[in-house]
């Protein structure tokens, strides 16, 4: 299904330097004290707490979300992306809240995955809910099983477009061979 070199790229705990971990505790921590020292309107005398909690929160957020790959161009090519889906979203279903002449033709859909398993395939089920009459129901091996509003709808394509981004976000080449039930 995947290439070796796919593979070896999504292996996140294992297989990653030292070097890597180091650098993303590092990326880690520097966000974390920007938080403490944001919600403690850089008070000094927070750092007492502050620095503990910084080195604790890094220590779990590195075991329990291992370094992983991304690309700076798939992230500037989705974030415009998934405002802008997110707000259409919105403003959709606030139509068809107020307008019951419009279509509702609820709907479960297999969506067969072209993503790797672990954090692409999670990071995209969790986006689905905030896009255009979509609920991500149930991540399953070989599919996301999502609730559509209206199954007259475009959400098949939507789909397809959203696991290219995600893809591009995390710096993956997606399966060629797929097949929709």
């Amino acid at each position: 299904m995947y290439t070796n070199d796919q593979k070896q790229h999504l292996q996140f705990a294992p297989g990653h330097s030292v070097i890597i971990t180091l650098r993303t505790g590092l990326i880690r921590a520097v966000l974390f004290t920007l938080i403490w020292w944001i919600l403690t309107d850089g008070a000094m005398n927070s750092w007492l707490v502050g620095v503990p909690v910084v080195l604790f929160a890094t220590l779990v957020s590195v075991q329990l979300l291992p370094p992983f790959s991304w690309s700076l161009i798939g992230i500037i090519r989705f974030v415009p992306f998934f405002l802008w889906r997110s707000l259409y979203a919105g403003v959709d279903v606030a139509r068809r809240a107020f307008d019951p002449s419009l279509p509702i033709s609820p709907q479960m859909y297999h969506y067969r995955w072209r993503l790797p398993p672990g954090l692409p395939q999670v990071f995209m089920a969790n986006t689905v809910s905030l896009l255009p009459g979509t609920l991500s129901a149930e991540l399953g091996d070989e599919f996301l099983y999502v609730h559509v509003l209206d199954k007259t709808g475009a959400f098949a394509s939507e789909l397809m477009i959203l696991e290219e981004y995600v893809a591009d976000l995390f710096g993956l080449k997606l399966i060629t061979d797929r097949s929709e039930e």
